[in-house]
């Protein structure tokens, strides 16, 4: 049902006019992700939803355990439109989650378990969250003992669910355990109790979280119309149906993860083989076993694929298209698969080619947008003036589903968008037509920050942070390059006087120590006496960035000749 039922204060939705013209255009669907699952469910009930190496997961199963789920967490004293902190990994325990979620109209908050105190104590306080989520066995860190302390930090936070956890979690921690409450909970009173609420297709789905280049996440609020609508949109763009088959194994909490594998299979009726973490024998593997017809790789899964030796011992014969970052040309040539590269951001725009369509566009451009509403234009960097078509400039996008506001960021808000609603993506492309095509090739970023592996790291963040070490008198973080990650990050320090520099590891732990996540340490260290500077006395980056990857490429081509060669013989 069409409508805001649960208003959020600090949301901005939009006009009713606009949302109108988005139903009639079916860019939206006027339908909760919670229905869209039951009507899966009714339609196909024993198909797989998800499949996984711990367990098989049907749309009947998925739909009765979630619904059971939603009901418990209603009864616990949660409501619709109440926050709540996910934690969690790549398994059908998540999607039982926050499908639960979902239906009780609880807004998950979708943070990943690398985040710490600094992380989830910005977002705790941002989002005024009532719930937390966390899955025990994510890692070796006690992620159960982290949200309880958030919680005594944060009084907001009255409720600790735990997925996957040992016996006694619930009385060392003061949490409850999801299987339990789902178990609890009979199926008949789960759907009475759901029955009593009532949620709009234009009510918020989750708030998902945008990097940055001071690193503070910025929530961006989706809704349960615009997203299966854009989700739905991205399958019939790359060629996907309810009988594709698609795999992933990156985290299913970033917005790319709920987009293509959440609520595209959900909505649709597909199968999604889910992985825990990147294993590229194994991801092939169950291509093969599971007869896995699409697959897409945000960071490392493509670099690690070329690199695999033993791809011929896999029938891929199954696969029609898989999408990658960048490299497709290359990973098409191993493969021997149709690739493309591809382009997303959560603040509304995805980017991609189909197997149809020519090689040079799906191999040297991100493609172009699979929503037929959205309005792209490419801007002189700081202006509001379009460039022409074959001009690099700045990426800037409208739409069905483009950020209106950050949520209760009015500042960021204006910062990034453009007063007639355009949002500033702070990537440079140039726009091309190929046989009569019109798409755009990544040509980098504007803002100061760090892709590794998908995973934004903000430069400022992490330069305030390593400033506060006592051998350090100042700090700039850059980006250097790396082929499985695309990036990682190196630190330039300028030291106090007599102090030695600490090592990559020592200064890690500083890190860590106060609260920043591990994936946002330097993993290389430069010292330096002075930043060189622009001739307008700024701090030079592009010189930074400059040198670091000049230096890897010396060491890198230094190691490959040092390495012994196989020996020839002469004719």
């Amino acid at each position: 049902m069409s409508g805001i039922f649960h208003p959020i204060d600090g949301v901005t939705y939009c006009a009713p006019d606009l949302a109108q013209r988005y139903f009639a255009s079916n860019a939206w669907y006027d339908i909760t992700l919670g229905d869209a699952l039951r009507a899966s469910a009714a339609r196909v009930p024993e198909r797989p939803a998800y499949l996984s190496d711990e367990a098989t997961l049907s749309f009947a199963t998925l739909d009765q355990r979630s619904e059971r789920l939603g009901a418990a967490l209603l009864e616990l004293g949660l409501r619709p439109g109440d926050r709540a902190i996910f934690q969690m990994g790549t398994n059908v325990d998540t999607v039982v989650a926050l499908m639960g979620a979902y239906k009780a109209g609880v807004v998950p908050v979708c943070a990943v378990p690398q985040y710490r105190e600094v992380e989830i104590g910005q977002l705790a306080s941002q989002s005024n969250a009532r719930a937390y989520f966390v899955q025990a066995d994510f890692s070796a860190f006690d992620l159960v003992g982290f949200a309880r302390q958030m919680m005594d930090r944060h009084a907001s936070v009255e409720h600790l669910l735990v997925a996957r956890g040992r016996v006694g979690h619930e009385a060392v921690a003061g949490s409850r355990a999801i299987d339990r409450l789902i178990d609890d909970m009979p199926l008949e009173r789960a759907r009475a109790v759901l029955a009593d609420i009532q949620i709009g297709s234009e009510d918020v789905l989750s708030f998902q979280l945008s990097g940055g280049t001071t690193g503070v996440p910025k929530i961006i609020p989706r809704f349960h119309a615009e997203y299966i609508g854009h989700s739905l949109a991205w399958m019939r763009h790359i060629g996907m149906t309810e009988h594709s088959r698609m795999i992933w194994s990156l985290p299913l909490l970033h917005n790319a993860g709920q987009l293509y594998v959440l609520a595209s299979t959900v909505a649709s009726g597909m199968t999604t083989v889910l992985m825990p973490r990147v294993d590229i024998a194994r991801m092939l593997t169950l291509i093969e076993m599971h007869r896995v017809t699409h697959g897409l790789s945000i960071g490392p899964v493509a670099p690690q694929m070329i690199a695999y030796k033993d791809i011929a011992k896999h029938d891929l014969t199954s696969l029609q298209l898989f999408g990658t970052m960048s490299r497709a040309d290359s990973l098409e040539a191993h493969l021997g698969v149709p690739c493309f590269n591809l382009y997303g951001t959560t603040e509304g725009l995805l980017m991609g080619a189909g197997a149809h369509l020519a090689p040079d566009l799906r191999h040297h451009t991100q493609g172009l947008s699979g929503c037929e509403d959205d309005e792209i234009r490419v801007l002189a960097p700081g202006t509001d003036t379009p460039v022409e078509d074959g001009t690099p400039g700045e990426l800037c996008f409208r739409g069905p589903s483009s950020l209106r506001g950050y949520f209760n960021a009015p500042e960021a808000t204006a910062q990034t968008l453009t007063p007639d609603g355009f949002v500033r993506t702070g990537d440079m492309v140039t726009a091309k037509v190929i046989d009569g095509v019109r798409c755009f090739a990544f040509e980098g970023r504007l803002r100061d920050n760090i892709n590794r592996g998908g995973e934004k790291i903000g430069c400022e963040e992490v330069e305030a942070f390593v400033s506060h070490h006592p051998a350090v008198a100042d700090a700039k973080l850059v980006a250097m390059p790396d082929p499985v990650f695309g990036e990682r990050a190196c630190v330039y320090l300028v030291l106090r006087p007599g102090q030695p520099a600490p090592s990559v590891g020592e200064l890690g732990a500083f890190l860590v120590s106060h609260g920043l996540a591990k994936f946002k340490c330097p993993e290389r260290i430069e010292i330096i006496d002075e930043f060189p500077v622009t001739r307008v006395g700024k701090v030079d980056k592009a010189s930074l960035r400059s040198a670091i990857a000049g230096r890897v490429a010396s060491e890198t081509a230094l190691a490959a000749s040092a390495r012994p060669q196989p020996a020839r013989e002469d004719a």
